[in-house]
């Protein structure tokens, strides 16, 4: 349950197939968890016997090229070491520190300052003199609050040095440069080089090869007794405390005599109040309810008051599908359990949970704290797995017109009711999902909803023909339709089992334009499997207007959504198919295998729908769709 069987899992995740864990999620998590492997050593203060300071570095062989170390403005050392010359400017930076949060120290992107101490410190191992700096970037509350400069061989140290003009000396290079080693003065950027680099300008340790450069300078580190071997985390403690009534109150009472305790185990769930009165103090009403605020001691029985602070949201959206499947209290009665929360053979038989939906603005939050609550439960025996579920998909987002995010303030905003009222609810749906990638999202297009209302009127339509003479209708004819319904049969399942829901309803709309072709069979025994097909396959994403459609195609056999899903024929659903090339303003950006003989129509729908495409489309304008069958689509935007 601790960060670093977090981190094991997260990397283990890395040989998963994406759509179980999106790279991006995985990546956003490993580098919030921040491990790193590297080694910690002091640097002691130039003429003085017991000052010291110490920093951590995942690069110990470049510690012969550091030039400068950078203390954080908040360093207990920073007064004890500041000379006298310096003292004004670095007290005037420290101020002027104060007034930026760490957000705004630390961004991205945002120029790096500092001010020289005056101090001086000694590099163990090579016994020269390093200059003392304070800067903002560095941080009290992370690490040790300083760290080593080496600008041959870090970006932001390498801008650090040649605005301060420190010397950038290379004590790495690539095997290919052994040869050639540049001078520092010569670079125009670091050298980030690390897989197959040598070290070099390292004294003893010059010609050594990564990884085992690393090694025999952290063994020499630790034996000489600089420093020791250790993994650092950037995962901080998580503050789970709201001033607020709405949230899990916090099971602790406040004693006079016995100071702080929990609440027992049997007292638990401490329950809010119904008849809290707001008060517009900007305080929780709890501290004035004194129903629930006064209290007697577990201990000693003598008077107490509960703690008013509740738990943060993410305490019980960590959790809570657990105790869906077997809630231990319910109506105010607590429900018999042995030593554990839940249902354990129920837990077993339902969790963890299949798919899991969220939006990629929670990787670092809500997605990071249910996989670390299941991993807790786990270590305690009440679970017997340790992820809490076995696909996670994130949502895209639906933007305004303008491509820009919804809001009153943009004036952007697309009220549905509105469309539904003029669309119907099945209109509006199915576009929302015809707009793009479901994981990618899309912009709001006013016009393009109106392809999906004539699609559905079309569909009524075929499903309302009067039955034709069939006894004409050709062998060539049911084959066609045949091979078409099992092709779309196989395409939209395999597409919605993949949450490609934009061309799932591409793939109906061309089946759609097949079945329209040939109407002049309508009434045929091969004709209503086909529509039967396209209900069932688009009960799922239109369930209004199928349900009415099923009922009027087949009255006696029930709800549309509790027949079975329609099953495809392998031999009839293969296709011959063709690669299709995309070009976006004529350069070629994705391939695509569709069917020999697609429409002009369905190759231009394909070709737009494909994540690829949707990124370099992202903020332009469509001013014309070029399409060559069976060969390219080439759009053309600016």
């Amino acid at each position: 349950g601790d960060h670093r069987d977090l981190h094991l899992s997260i990397r283990r995740q890395r040989q998963m197939c994406i759509r179980d864990r999106p790279e991006r999620v995985r990546s956003m998590q490993e580098n919030w968890i921040g491990r790193s492997e590297g080694v910690e050593f002091a640097l002691k203060i130039d003429g003085s016997e017991d000052m010291s300071f110490r920093v951590f570095t995942t690069r110990p062989d470049t510690v012969y090229g550091m030039t400068f170390c950078v203390l954080a403005p908040e360093h207990k050392l920073v007064e004890q070491i500041t000379t006298a010359e310096q003292k004004e400017a670095v007290e005037t930076y420290i101020a002027a520190a104060k007034c930026k949060d760490e957000i705004e120290r630390i961004a991205e992107g945002q120029e790096k300052d500092g001010v020289f101490t005056g101090a001086y410190a000694v590099n163990p191992m090579n016994g020269e003199l390093v200059p003392v700096w304070i800067a903002d970037y560095v941080l009290a509350t992370y690490g040790t609050g300083a760290i080593m400069g080496v600008p041959g061989h870090d970006d932001r140290d390498f801008n650090f040095a040649r605005k301060y003009g420190l010397d950038t000396p290379v004590v790495i290079v690539s095997k290919e440069k052994l040869d050639s080693v540049p001078c520092g003065d010569e670079l125009a950027e670091p050298i980030l080089q690390k897989e197959d680099s040598v070290m070099v300008n390292s004294s003893g340790f010059d010609g050594l090869v990564w990884p085992d450069s690393f090694n025999r300078v952290a063994d020499h580190l630790q034996k000489e007794g600089f420093g020791e071997r250790q993994v650092n985390y950037r995962l901080r403690d998580w503050l789970i405390s709201r001033q607020r009534m709405w949230g899990t109150p916090i099971p602790v009472v406040y004693c006079e005599s016995c100071g702080m305790q929990p609440v027992p185990y049997n007292e638990l769930p401490v329950v809010l109040p119904d008849d809290a009165e707001f008060k517009p103090t900007g305080e929780s009403p709890l501290k004035y309810h004194n129903g629930f605020l006064k209290t007697s001691c577990p201990n000693c029985g003598g008077n107490a008051e509960r703690e008013t602070d509740t738990m943060d949201t993410f305490i019980c959206s960590s959790w809570y599908y657990y105790a869906y499947v077997s809630p231990y209290w319910k109506k105010g009665e607590k429900l018999a359990r042995d030593d554990s929360p839940w249902d354990v053979e129920k837990i077993n038989s339902l969790c963890p949970v299949e798919q899991y939906t969220g939006g990629i603005e929670h990787a670092t939050m809500h997605l990071l704290y249910f996989r670390f609550f299941t991993k807790v439960l786990a270590d305690l025996s009440l679970l017997n797995f340790r992820e809490p579920t076995k696909r996670l998909f994130n949502q895209g987002m639906i933007l305004g017109e303008d491509h820009e995010k919804m809001s009153k303030s943009r004036g952007n905003v697309v009220n549905p009711d509105l469309l539904v009222k003029e669309y119907g609810a099945d209109t509006v749906r199915a576009y929302l999902m015809f707009l793009g990638p479901w994981d990618a999202g899309a912009a709001w297009n006013s016009q393009g909803i109106e392809g999906l209302a004539r699609f559905f009127k079309t569909v009524w339509t075929l499903c309302n023909l009067e039955g034709k003479n069939s006894s004409n209708v050709s062998n060539e004819i049911d084959n066609k339709l045949l091979k078409s319904l099992h092709q779309t049969i196989k395409k939209v399942t395999n597409e919605l089992q993949n949450f490609r829901f934009n061309t799932a309803i591409a793939a109906l709309m061309a089946f759609r334009n097949v079945l329209k072709a040939e109407g002049e069979t309508s009434g045929s025994e091969v004709w209503n499997e086909c529509l039967e097909g396209m209900l069932l396959m688009l009960a799922p994403i239109a369930p209004h207007i199928t349900e009415e459609l099923w009922q009027k195609f087949k009255p006696d056999s029930g709800s549309i959504h509790t027949q079975s899903w329609p099953a495809f024929d392998e031999e009839l659903a293969a296709e011959d198919l063709i690669t299709l090339v995309v070009q976006v303003n004529g350069k070629v950006r994705d391939r695509l295998e569709i069917p020999a003989g697609t429409s002009k129509e369905e190759a231009e729908q394909s070709a737009m729908a494909t994540p690829k495409i949707q990124t370099y489309l992202e903020g332009k304008q469509i001013h014309k769709v070029i399409v060559v069958p069976d060969r390219l689509v080439n759009i053309v935007c600016g």
